[in-house]
């Protein structure tokens, strides 16, 4: 069976700044947090070459266009507009996105833009980072002078990239864990400087649009046992409702308030915040998602690890609430991540029910281990599978009713994996290097991306689902 998706449907693919553009210190870019971030793993590469899509840019956008990719979603290097975090404006930086903006728009491709990316400038980490409201203002500051000088070119904005993530993951994400009594606040600061954000684009961009960038993904219970179903329940909401009830209706989930008052953690709001929580409100959601998560209630809290055997599941640990549980129903990836198409349904159906907002996918992917042939092809089937499935359940999420609008998966070309380097390969596109040998960097398009070459061209997908239970 086709499905097929709405006329204008935004068909794209997404990367990030420090993962791809490597020219850590080009052009008078000042250092972030992914430029001096502590490793454990000293065995993958770094982000001072990545991919060097800082000077690719012009034959990566092109192949994108040949993909037929109708959006490119990629984020802005704070560095490289305020090299540090704030003061003096780097005209070459701007220069910089003003050349990466009109090669996407002489190709027919929209840039949808994402403010932050994880990549804190290190001059406002060493200032107190997130901990501090001198970063919100900074982040505003910031954030006014790309949407002054981008702002008649570029309509879609995203914001903070998974900034649930970049908390809960901590240790993988900035390299260095953030205590709980600090974690919260910083999640304020982060929510708030969003909603600067979000006033800001409406004041400065003509017909600009904004949203927020979580990482979406519903959270089973391991079992029917009341205490597993209150577990997923906490859970879902401190790994996502209370970001998007944040962003999305301006106010704190009351299962977050619960969980931090039984773990004697309080936030400090100030009435200016309680006046930008009420006032400003994004216009459509941005979901990231790869897998779903399931969990169960720790009635041992000795032992948190147990029933744990993905990578995704090992960060989920909180003794008298909840913890990881593997799901035995599901397959997983070459990097041990599990895969759940019926869960990216059941999310944006959850997402709709909540919110009633447009969506746009702009995470979806599978990391693996990609080879290149010696006649230059990559034979990734696997990645096929993958995207087949669950654009399967984005057509079914649309006739069911969900608002979504586009889809941008991760990622356009491969890129540095933030904890996995180079061997974890997500793009349409191949990038020859590897951990320690840059090679000459030539782009070669995968199978993937003449499959999804014609599914933008069809506008539509073969159905993979083979059981039709619930929605048809």
């Amino acid at each position: 069976m086709i499905r097929r998706f709405p006329d204008g449907f935004l068909w794209g693919a997404s990367c990030s700044a420090h993962q791809t553009e490597g020219a850590w210190d080009a052009d008078g870019k000042g250092l972030s947090v992914q430029d001096t971030r502590p490793r454990d793993n000293h065995d993958i590469c770094d982000f001072a070459v990545a991919v060097d899509h800082y000077h690719r840019y012009r034959e990566d956008i092109a192949l994108l266009a040949e993909m037929g990719a109708k959006v490119f979603r990629f984020s802005i290097a704070w560095t490289r507009i305020l090299p540090e975090g704030t003061g003096a404006v780097n005209e070459a930086g701007l220069a910089h996105y003003d050349d990466v903006i009109s090669a996407c728009l002489e190709h027919g491709i929209e840039p949808m833009i994402t403010l932050y990316h994880f990549d804190l400038p290190q001059a406002l980490e060493d200032r107190g980072g997130w901990d501090s409201r001198e970063t919100v203002e900074a982040f505003a500051e910031y954030a006014r002078i790309v949407f002054e000088r981008y702002g008649d070119r570029v309509s879609r904005w995203l914001t903070i990239n998974e900034p649930n993530i970049m908390l809960l993951v901590d240790k993988k994400i900035l390299g260095r864990a953030i205590p709980l009594e600090r974690k919260y606040q910083q999640f304020h600061h982060l929510m708030i400087a969003e909603k600067l954000a979000i006033k800001a684009c409406h004041e400065l961009v003509p017909g600009g649009q904004i949203g927020p960038v979580p990482n979406i993904s519903i959270v089973y219970p391991a079992s029917a046992k009341p205490k597993d179903y209150r577990a997923s329940l906490y859970f879902n909401a401190i790994r996502q409702w209370a970001y998007l009830d944040f962003s999305c209706k301006g106010v704190y989930n009351p299962l977050l308030l619960d969980y931090l008052a039984k773990k004697g953690v309080s936030i400090e709001v100030t009435d200016a915040d309680r006046e930008l929580m009420a006032a400003h409100f994004p216009d459509f959601i941005a979901m990231n998602y790869y897998t779903s998560v399931t969990v169960e209630y720790p009635e041992d809290a000795s032992n948190m690890a147990d029933g744990i055997s993905d990578q995704q599941s090992e960060d989920i640990m909180d003794a008298g609430f909840y913890k990881g549980f593997t799901n035995p129903n599901l397959e997983k990836t070459q990097f041990a991540w599990t895969i759940d198409p019926d869960g990216m349904l059941t999310t944006l159906l959850a997402i709709e029910d909540r919110y009633r907002m447009p969506i746009v996918i702009t995470e979806n992917g599978l990391g693996a281990y990609d080879e290149l042939t010696a006649e230059g092809t990559i034979e990734d089937d696997y990645r096929i599978d993958y995207y087949r499935k669950h654009l399967t359940m984005c057509a079914r999420a649309i006739e069911s009713g969900v608002q979504l609008v586009g889809y941008s998966p991760w990622s356009a070309i491969d890129l540095v994996s933030v904890h996995e380097g180079m061997r974890k390969r997500y793009g349409f596109i191949f990038v020859d290097r590897d951990e320690a040998d840059e090679k000459q960097l030539a782009r070669y398009p995968k199978k993937s991306f003449h499959w999804y070459q014609g599914v933008i061209a069809d506008n539509a997908v073969d159905d993979a689902s083979e059981s039709k239970e619930g929605v048809a």
